[in-house]
């Protein structure tokens, strides 16, 4: 791989910034899924072995820029430090003086975790200023966040732009390493299968897809958009009306290339998104 994995990095000694995904389900203030925590592990601890000073940072939730104490990620912290069985230092904020204070203090095998970076509107712009702030928290930048890893975020994309030593983590190392292989050699029948809710954050990804699957198949939110530029009644599903033209341009180069698209065909509908509303299956 062209990126360094953190194997490779000198992280000893080093305050090292590690990108993680947190984004959670949390409900009273309790963790309700730990895999994505668990899934990061195998990389954190591998930072405390050799003795980095550790700051991980993660968003959660869509707070738009503002803090929504309900997302805080102190509930992630308590879980952490249970998997870790070390303390795992809560900063209050993800920048500013406070922060960059218990940073530098941070000793050897010591991990800190930052607030939400989501509190701050500068890390969904990509903002140059608050991705300067962030990387002035330490030394090296780790990147373990597949999931995210395609968003022009300062978390993701702005900071590595300011730290010297870059790379990437164990389980974003995995991930590559797997796509570099199937989309080299892929065993056939080739299928691939995508979701999210937007499908402008997919379009670059279906249209390469194309050359190399044998069948698509799309669910999650974004499935809708396809669903009303076949014509169907979606309600008020979500649909990104201004990419409706590209949907069907899509459609159009999938009957073309042969390539065969599967869209979900059973739907739960309800009058409105809460998990009291009567619903039936479609």
């Amino acid at each position: 791989m062209a990126i360094k994995g953190i194997d490779e990095l000198r992280i000893e000694g080093k305050r090292v910034f590690l990108r993680v995904d947190f984004n959670v389900p949390i409900e009273k203030g309790e963790v309700k899924d730990a895999t994505r925590i668990e899934a990061a592990l195998p990389t954190i601890r591998y930072a405390l072995q050799h003795r980095a000073k550790l700051i991980l940072a993660s968003h959660l939730g869509r707070p738009k820029g503002k803090v929504v104490p309900e997302l805080s990620l102190r509930p992630v912290a308590k879980v952490l430090s249970e998997k870790l069985g070390q303390e795992v230092l809560m900063a209050p904020d993800c920048i500013g003086p406070q922060v960059e204070e218990m940073a530098s203090r941070l000793k050897e095998g010591e991990v800190m975790l930052l607030e939400n970076l989501r509190f701050h509107p500068g890390e969904e712009k990509n903002d140059p200023g608050f991705a300067q702030a962030l990387a002035r928290l330490a030394e090296v930048y780790v990147n373990d966040a597949f999931g995210t890893a395609h968003r022009a975020h300062a978390s993701i994309e702005g900071i590595a732009h300011y730290v010297k030593e870059v790379g990437c983590g164990f389980l974003m190392k995995k991930e590559i390493e797997y796509l570099q292989g199937a989309l080299k050699s892929p065993k056939r029948p080739f299928v691939a299968v995508l979701g999210g809710a937007k499908v402008s954050d997919k379009i670059g990804v279906i249209r390469n897809l194309l050359h190399k699957v044998d069948r698509l198949l799309i669910g999650g939110g974004m499935s809708y958009t396809f669903l009303r530029a076949q014509g169907y009644n979606v309600g008020r599903s979500l649909v990104e009306e201004e990419k409706l033209q590209q949907a069907r341009e899509i459609l159009r180069e999938v009957e073309a290339k042969g390539v065969e698209l599967q869209l979900p065909v059973d739907h739960i509908a309800a009058q409105e998104f809460s998990p009291d509303a009567p619903r039936k299956v479609v």
